[in-house]
């Protein structure tokens, strides 16, 4: 199973300083990577060396943030006073996912500030917000030189994940081996009294940074 990327979460009078906290912590400016008409949602995202990538993501004063689960999910975390909301994975067929959840992946898409449609199918937001520590799934319907993850702004990767949970239910929902659900990522299970994504550890070119 592959991590596609991470996603920090954080109220709109909080977003322009986050995105330029968490930029210079990894030493790369963020790209504006536009809205989320469905829900309600907008975001930055920073492409990161072996594919994956770091979005930041704040609601819209739109009605569909109080419908569509993400937006719901995303306005709880900046409710709570932000921080990390969770864990994709991608997958290169949802179908599985969905015969397994029993239920259709909701389509997504936003406009590129360079007009570009990006569009995708998500699955497993409504098991995050009933359970935090899980991941949701993904599947881009768009070539991967046109993902958010292509095209790196820095030299910067993803090395491990902190989760509080537990990671036989973690296991089970994704399918993959408790002690290494994810390729090339650590995975290190955490106590808290919150369950969810806890800290994610970066190689930078000046050492390890971990937020």
């Amino acid at each position: 199973m592959r991590l596609d990327h991470v996603s920090y979460a954080v109220a709109r009078d909080s977003f322009v300083s986050t995105v330029q906290w968490i930029g210079s912590a990894l030493g790369a400016g963020f790209v504006d990577g536009g809205v989320h008409p469905r829900f309600g949602t907008r975001n930055f995202i920073l492409p990161l060396s072996g594919g994956t990538y770091v979005e930041v993501v704040t609601t819209l004063d739109h009605p569909a943030a109080d419908r569509a689960p993400f937006g719901q999910a995303v306005a709880r975390r900046a409710a709570e006073g932000g921080g990390w909301l969770g864990w994709v994975v991608s997958v290169d067929d949802i179908a599985p996912v969905e015969a397994r959840l029993g239920r259709t992946s909701a389509e997504g898409h936003r406009v590129r500030p360079d007009g570009y449609d990006l569009r995708w199918k998500q699955i497993g937001l409504l098991e995050l917000m009933e359970d935090p520590q899980l991941p949701y799934f993904l599947q881009w319907l768009v070539p991967t030189e046109e993902r958010p993850s292509a095209g790196p702004r820095t030299s910067t990767t993803i090395r491990g994940l902190s989760i509080a949970g537990d990671a036989a239910s973690i296991a089970e929902f994704l399918g993959e081996p408790a002690d290494h659900p994810l390729d090339q990522i650590d995975v290190t299970w955490v106590e808290d009294e919150e369950p969810g994504l806890v800290a994610v550890e970066f190689a930078t070119a000046q050492g390890p940074v971990t937020i």
